[in-house]
């Protein structure tokens, strides 16, 4: 009899231990890459190297047509983080905390952490100035990983303005220099910076990606023993500007393959206010003497000799960030849960390399807006979808592959059915958006006692179509009054932008659909 009870026992605690870890809810690696646009092995681009974003593409759902809300790093990180659109949030900048806006605005770690997630961050998730403290504390319950003077290699300590290792580099930085200060404006210098890339052989933890690498994996492995889940979220800083990285990684590519942009002018009927001048790039001590300012409208017009060298530069700082995907994925294989946890990688936005003579981000035309998005996830099959997703979706997409609750205020909709079928569809149009200020001429010419532009940009399978609105959010109510300007561009004859069809007759059935499914668009924000 005491062998029968005995067994049952032990029958009764191996259910129990087979049920539990059924319903353990799987571990989340969620890895931020900060201006990385989608010019993967993954995405088609056969010139790069990412041998690590490669390999976990073969084990994902790789979003092919994703698109950010807007294309610089407070606003889109903002409205990743919430499930949001920009409008909501009132972060359409790079100077205004989301909670001074929105005190009580719920974070998608935050909220996994109601549903018994433990929830780590390093590196950079938000953009340090649109979040309390830089990473938001409420969102996290665990201490965060910030890089120490002492973790990096070989004694050379902290990178200078935390970018540079090169000794004479680093001697720009030794004496402060006033900062030269302007309104705060994505298209204008703010700051003198060094230049705008740097190439020394030194080890990958010389600068703050390896180190945060290191301390990722280290935090992996001590979180593998605990039987609570865990969203950990790693924030790579490269390939921003400036373009450093070590040697070996420059050395991957040759500089006379770099292939300019195939199209480096603006778009025939584009309007001026489309396009900006490169200020970010602008900021850094090298590019005046290679660039022409004194030319008409919103050009930089830089030497093919530093285009071939910035494009090199990032194509080494994409291949360093992704040397530091590879140890994540690398932990996560040797401590045998690589298969088991859902791993969510994505670029805040896109980037222009000389398209359109722009550089960085700062549009709403396809270079900028367009953003990777790769997700892995327990027992769905790997593939590629052309289907239409966002920035939004990925709140309520991990919610729904890790089984809790997807809340319902949440603007964004659930990939989930397009990982379980790549031909499957959740929306017809991406969202995004982009400020713009007016001149004092301008504003007298159209009639406006307001600067305020927003750029209201939608993304079909075919078309985008770009409304700019004077003095206008989608909370208000629309008014044909505020248009300022009109584009339209369709990709299937015109992949490169070359030309606005939106007033050509030919085309005045698209526009006039286009603007209608943008009112209702805006309509439905309004009710928001």
């Amino acid at each position: 009899m005491k062998k029968q009870v005995s067994l049952f026992i032990l029958q009764l605690l191996m259910l129990i231990v087979a049920v539990s870890a059924q319903t353990k809810k799987p571990n989340i690696l969620f890895i931020a890459i900060d201006d990385l646009k989608p010019e993967l092995g993954a995405y088609g681009n056969k010139m790069v190297k990412t041998p690590n974003i490669d390999r976990l593409a073969k084990m994902s759902t790789v979003f092919m047509n994703n698109y950010c809300q807007q294309a610089v790093c407070g606003p889109t990180r903002a409205s990743i983080m919430t499930g949001m659109r920009p409008d909501y949030t009132k972060i359409w900048d790079l100077k205004t905390q989301m909670r001074d806006m929105n005190p009580d605005i719920v974070t998608l770690p935050q909220y996994l952490i109601t549903q018994g997630y433990n929830a780590i961050g390093g590196g950079k998730i938000y953009h340090p100035s649109s979040a309390i403290k830089k990473i938001d504390p409420i969102s996290w319950n665990m201490p965060y990983m910030e890089p120490v003077a002492s973790d990096y290699a070989n004694g050379l300590g902290a990178p200078a303005n935390r970018q540079y290792q090169k000794p004479e580099n680093k001697a720009l930085f030794v004496v402060k220099k006033e900062r030269e200060t302007r309104d705060n404006d994505d298209e204008e210098p703010t700051s003198i910076k060094g230049p705008s890339s740097e190439c020394i052989d030194v080890p990958d933890n010389a600068y703050e990606d390896g180190v945060l690498a290191l301390l990722a994996k280290e935090q992996l492995i001590k979180m593998a023993k605990d039987t609570k889940p865990y969203f950990m979220a790693v924030g790579f800083h490269k390939p921003h500007l400036p373009f450093v990285a070590p040697k070996k990684y420059w050395d991957l590519y040759n500089r006379e393959d770099m292939q300019l942009a195939a199209f480096r002018e603006h778009a025939n009927n584009a309007p001026e206010i489309a396009y900006h001048k490169s200020g970010e790039l602008r900021n850094y001590i090298d590019i005046p003497a290679f660039a022409t300012f004194n030319q008409p409208g919103n050009h930089v017009y830089l030497k093919e000799e530093k285009q071939k060298e910035l494009i090199h530069g990032y194509m080494a700082a994409v291949s360093y960030t992704d040397a530091q995907i590879g140890i994540l994925l690398n932990t996560l294989d040797s401590l045998g849960t690589l298969n088991n946890t859902i791993i969510v990688l994505w670029g805040d936005h896109g980037w222009h390399l000389g398209d359109h003579d722009l550089w960085e981000k700062h549009t709403n035309l396809e270079n900028a807006t367009r953003a990777p998005l790769i997700i892995a996830a327990p027992g769905l099959k790997p593939g590629k979808s052309t289907s239409l997703s966002e920035h939004v979706d990925v709140f309520p997409t991990i919610c729904a592959l890790a089984g809790v609750p997807v809340p319902s205020q949440l603007m964004g909709k659930s990939l989930q059915p397009v990982m379980q079928n790549n031909k499957a569809a959740v929306k017809d149009f991406s969202m995004s958006q982009y400020p713009r200020k007016l001149s004092k001429e301008e504003m007298k010419k159209f009639g406006t006692e307001s600067n305020k532009m927003m750029g209201y940009s939608m993304r079909t399978d075919r078309y985008r179509y770009t409304i700019w609105m004077n003095d206008f959010t989608s909370a208000d109510p629309f008014s044909d009054k505020k248009i300022y300007a009109q584009e339209l561009y369709d990709y299937s004859k015109d992949p490169l932008e070359k030309e606005n069809v939106f007033a050509d007759k030919n085309y005045a059935k698209v526009a006039q659909e286009m603007h209608e499914k943008m009112v209702t668009f805006f309509a439905s924000q309004v009710k928001k």
